[in-house]
């Protein structure tokens, strides 16, 4: 084990991690209110992000590392506990973004009913979880499911990731990466995150592809996309369930065991900043076009006009039946090597405690 390994399973220093998407505990990092928190207390916080040992990359996907916090998209964290990860989620969070279905003009699809017959491409990553190929798999078959139709009406066509070697897989990992396999490309940064649905589209290879997020939506404008159907704007929110709605918020068990006090600390400066976000529009969605690389209109046009209300750290109802049917689809379809119950992994403790530990520097 590592001098950093041996000195995260104390509680003289915790880890954390995060999606580059709209996150409460991103904002946190931003304003420097962990420090704040921890830091009179000899505790030190350290980011994923900022480490380049392969072995602690690889927590972001399975949260191996001990003492770690993890917020962002739900697909890592629910794969990580049917493999038995020993994780707890304390909190979920739901922010609404742009989910589409894009083809492109002179194909002749105008409505979701139009994709029936078509090929719809899935891309396909060599990384431990491919969340992409899950969420894109998710999003077209919901459209389906919108019109009466389901898998077996469409042609599927998988989208493989070019090999790369591990030369590449280093020079592409930044600083605000998410952690990539060791000897695979970071799911965040080199090449465009829609480049394999994109040439494929172009090609003509496929009819139709899924993008979300900033990204997404820069793609669709990129290549003179037409959005066959935004899911992200649908009123029902089981519809618009995906790894990114909603958003877990994870610890290790053994940290809520050991020291408990400190995972309710840990929450309370995420649900402060989400509180935070409230008030302060303009700064909140600063921080997160920093998150997200990307600018102020771009946030607004993928995220809503009002996403500075929606990153709240809770455990609503909502939001619970979303991850709990979100996990039921990863396990039908294969991406989960086991089921568990979802609805019993939420820890409600920590978060409840959490209110004894509000700062007055979130006000």
């Amino acid at each position: 084990m590592s001098t950093t390994v041996a000195r995260a399973a104390t509680c003289d220093a915790l880890w954390y991690t995060r999606c580059p998407v709209p996150t409460a505990l991103g904002i946190a990092v931003h304003r420097g209110w962990f420090a704040e928190e921890f830091g009179p207390d000899g505790i030190t916080l350290n980011s994923l992000q900022e480490t380049r040992e392969p072995a602690i990359y690889e927590s972001h996907f399975d949260h191996s590392l001990p003492s770690s916090f993890r917020q962002g998209g739900n697909i890592p964290a629910l794969w990580a506990r049917s493999r038995g990860a020993a994780t707890r989620v304390v909190g979920l969070s739901w922010t609404n973004e742009f989910q589409a279905i894009v083809t492109l003009p002179g194909k002749g699809i105008q409505h979701p009913r139009d994709l029936r017959g078509r090929r719809l491409g899935l891309p396909r990553h060599a990384i431990s979880i491919d969340f992409w190929r899950a969420a894109a798999l998710k999003g077209f078959l919901t459209a389906l499911e919108l019109e009466g139709l389901g898998h077996g009406d469409a042609q599927w066509i998988d989208l493989l990731e070019p090999a790369r070697s591990n030369d590449d897989a280093r020079v592409a990992t930044g600083p605000n990466d998410a952690a990539p396999r060791s000897g695979t490309v970071s799911p965040f940064r080199g090449p465009h995150e829609y480049g394999l649905e994109v040439a494929a589209l172009v090609r003509g290879e496929v009819d139709a592809i899924f993008v979300k997020g900033v990204a997404g939506l820069e793609t669709v404008h990129l290549i003179n996309g037409l959005v066959v159907i935004d899911l992200g704007a649908h009123p029902d929110p089981l519809v618009r369930i995906g790894n990114g709605t909603p958003r877990t918020l994870t610890v290790d068990q053994a940290l809520i065991d050991e020291r408990p006090d400190l995972v309710s600390r840990f929450v309370s400066v995420v649900v402060g900043a989400g509180d935070w976000a409230t008030r302060h529009p303009a700064e909140t969605v600063a921080y997160i076009g920093r998150e997200t690389r990307s600018s102020d209109e771009w946030v607004r046009y993928a995220y809503g006009g009002e996403v500075h209300r929606h990153l709240e750290t809770n455990l609503a109802q909502t939001s619970i039946d979303g991850l709990v049917a979100f996990k039921d689809f990863l396990f039908e379809w294969g991406f989960l090597e086991h089921d568990f119950d979802a609805r019993a992994w939420i820890d409600p403790k920590p978060i409840t405690e959490a209110s004894k530990y509000q700062r007055a520097w979130v006000a």
